[in-house]
């Protein structure tokens, strides 16, 4: 499980093998808002100079109106991966980790290489006594799985009790706030939750995220991240998009998330998961559809732990959903 995992994104490896300029390629691979949104002016000081303490401030304080966490003031971070890499020595792992899976394979491999013992269960009931270590994406990466925040809150009490942590991975969760547990955070002393900014604002680019957990936990990972661990202008243009009226996006990826799943399923797919930003399809032939998509210079996700399914990421226009389309009808016609 130590090898480097293949993620979405990978056109310029796709077109090494079947061919076409990048530019040809529809990208399906990522749960990334295909539109992104435009970007606000950047001031050139925060180009010229290193990120100071007020842009910091500001970046946080607009991250806790927008993620709801009350007195609690989230913490840049250059993306959420590199919380990841950084949880078994933040945690300082005294025993097991269980990650509720199936989901994203980086927490299990950066648990493993850090000489951790890691248990993979598939229901929070699952986890035992001597789990030191929970790990919980919601909604869930690949299968949209969800729990309703007031059930994750009585998990994570009875947690502490057993002085257990709790992460809770909400990358996908812009598009359904009413799953948040942010902004209950503050009640619970051993929970850390990760949010991404650039899926949903379509700025993946930008490698910025934000972590919401009590003060001891952050100020340890601002340790372990260094100084100015975060950009200028990602801190600049975060602060403007948080201020922003974001229902536009929601409700223009509500749409294309429709549109995605009336396409797969009059291409003969049966969507089983998902978000707003993705569809996951189970098919005995995904490893022949991936293929013949590839051939049409379309790049969907696969899975090695799963060959059935596909992961199929959001369309940005009608052209895209009949270029889709088509290659579907062309596989099963």
């Amino acid at each position: 499980m130590n090898a480097p995992i293949v993620h979405g994104g990978g056109i310029t490896a796709a077109a090494a093998i079947y061919g076409g300029e990048l530019e040809q390629w529809l990208d399906l691979s990522t749960g990334i808002n295909p539109c992104p949104v435009p970007l606000p002016d950047v001031p050139m000081r925060t180009w010229h100079r290193l990120p100071d303490r007020y842009l910091v401030d500001r970046a946080r304080t607009a991250a806790r109106s927008y993620y709801r966490s009350g007195e609690m003031l989230p913490l840049p971070v250059p993306g959420t991966q590199s919380v990841i890499q950084l949880l078994p020595r933040l945690l300082e792992v005294a025993g097991r980790v269980a990650i509720v899976g199936p989901t994203y394979g980086e927490y299990e491999r950066a648990f493993r290489m850090a000489g951790c013992s890691v248990d993979l269960v598939t229901r929070l009931d699952d986890v035992e006594t001597d789990h030191a270590v929970i790990v919980i994406v919601n909604p869930n990466n690949p299968t949209g799985r969800a729990y309703a925040p007031e059930e994750l809150i009585a998990f994570s009490k009875e947690m502490q009790a057993r002085r257990a942590v709790v992460v809770v991975d909400e990358a996908f969760g812009d598009t359904c706030p009413e799953l948040s547990l942010v902004p209950f955070v503050a009640q619970l002393q051993n929970v850390l939750i990760c949010r991404s900014f650039g899926k949903f604002f379509g700025l993946a680019g930008l490698r910025l995220g934000f972590v919401v957990a009590v003060v001891p936990i952050l100020r340890r990972l601002a340790e372990l991240l260094g100084p100015w661990a975060v950009s200028g202008p990602a801190l600049s243009i975060a602060t403007e998009l948080f201020a922003s009226d974001v229902t536009a996006i929601q409700r223009r990826l509500s749409e294309r998330a429709g549109v995605l799943r009336r396409t797969l399923e009059e291409g003969g797919l049966q969507v089983i998961g998902g978000t707003d930003l993705f569809a996951l399809v189970d098919d005995e032939q995904a490893g022949e559809l991936h293929q013949h998509l590839c051939r049409n210079h379309i790049l969907v996700r696969k899975f090695d732990y799963e060959p059935r399914w596909l992961r199929f990421g959001l369309a940005a226009d009608v052209a895209s959903d009949e270029r889709l389309s088509n290659a579907l009808q062309s596989f099963r016609p």
